[in-house]
């Protein structure tokens, strides 16, 4: 008796073995296998759930927690390991690369889009174009009324409106736009992108600045919707632009023509120190399936060409 009941409990012991070792949720994780939570700017919010949903879908075991948060809080993520995939519209700086150094850790960058700011007004707003130094001088605070750009305006003073003062948006306008200088008094910042879509409809001097995924994709019934209810802007380079055909709006053969100037890029940044979920997620972005998604989207492909097809008599 003794001798039998040694071998049942040994047995089960194989069985309980075996049995962890044949499901892959109970095991560390893999490049398809696993949970894992990823921080991601919010500006990106539309894209990324879209490449979550289709990873999920392709690896049943997969399961990716996106958190979506303000660029700020993102870094911050990154920074103290509570998160060892972030979704960003920008590289680590110097400072945070120090930061990794002495934690040992190497941040991983794979460039997975070219994306683009959309400057957005309110449907009765009849100025449909700004020039880059226009743009400028309204966020330095130089110009802070609509009849400053046209005389004939019957509009009153500028509202600027941002989806968050820690957004990505907000950062980029500041680096890009207004570099050494703060953002002027009649600047504001929303809850979140809806809020920012509702203040703009809802305010006939507002001028929204918003990442272009939130209104890109038209199969999206949100972007959609979104599109319905406020302007997109066209904007130029050129100083004093001749004619209508040196402004453009953020459409993708323009983003990737480099026609549009509003211009950023989205990266995965991992500092898994092996081959894990995360990284096999931020491959699949890279592939030619999520490659794909992000060309769908209305953004630009980071790692494959885009075919821009002339409709001109040429």
């Amino acid at each position: 008796m003794k001798i039998k009941t040694i071998s049942i409990a040994a047995f089960a012991g194989i069985v309980a073995l075996t049995s962890c070792g044949s499901d892959p949720t109970t095991q560390l994780d893999t490049p398809t296998t696993g949970t894992i939570s990823i921080s991601v700017d919010e500006s990106f919010q539309p894209i990324i759930e879209s490449e979550v949903n289709t990873f999920e879908g392709i690896y049943k075991y997969a399961n990716i927690n996106a958190a979506y948060k303000a660029e700020g809080q993102v870094i911050n993520d990154l920074l103290n390991d509570s998160t060892k995939i972030a979704i960003l519209s920008r590289e680590l700086t110097a400072d945070e690369k120090a930061v990794f150094e002495k934690q040992n850790r190497v941040p991983r960058v794979t460039r997975i889009a070219i994306d683009a700011i959309a400057i957005i007004t309110n449907k009765q707003n009849p100025d449909t174009l700004l020039t880059m130094d226009e743009l400028k001088q309204i966020f330095n605070g130089q110009v802070k009324s609509w009849q400053e750009l046209d005389e004939e305006s019957t509009l009153g003073d500028i509202t600027i409106v941002f989806d968050n003062n820690n957004s990505s948006t907000a950062r980029y306008v500041r680096d890009s736009l207004i570099t050494g200088n703060n953002l002027p008094a009649n600047t504001f910042a929303s809850n979140s992108h809806k809020a920012l879509i509702d203040y703009v409809e809802e305010n006939k001097n507002a001028l929204g600045v918003i990442g272009i995924n939130w209104v890109s994709d038209l199969d999206d019934s949100t972007a959609v919707g979104f599109l319905n209810r406020i302007k997109v802007l066209g904007i130029s380079k050129e100083a004093a632009p001749v004619t209508t055909e040196s402004y453009y709006q953020p459409y993708q053969a323009y983003i990737a023509q480099e026609a549009y100037p509003l211009r950023r890029f989205l990266y995965i940044i991992s500092t898994e120190g092996r081959s894990g979920l995360g990284t096999g997620f931020a491959s699949y972005v890279a592939s030619d399936k999520g490659q794909r998604l992000i060309l769908k989207s209305g953004l630009v492909p980071a790692t494959m060409p885009v075919r821009v097809v002339s409709l001109g008599d040429n």
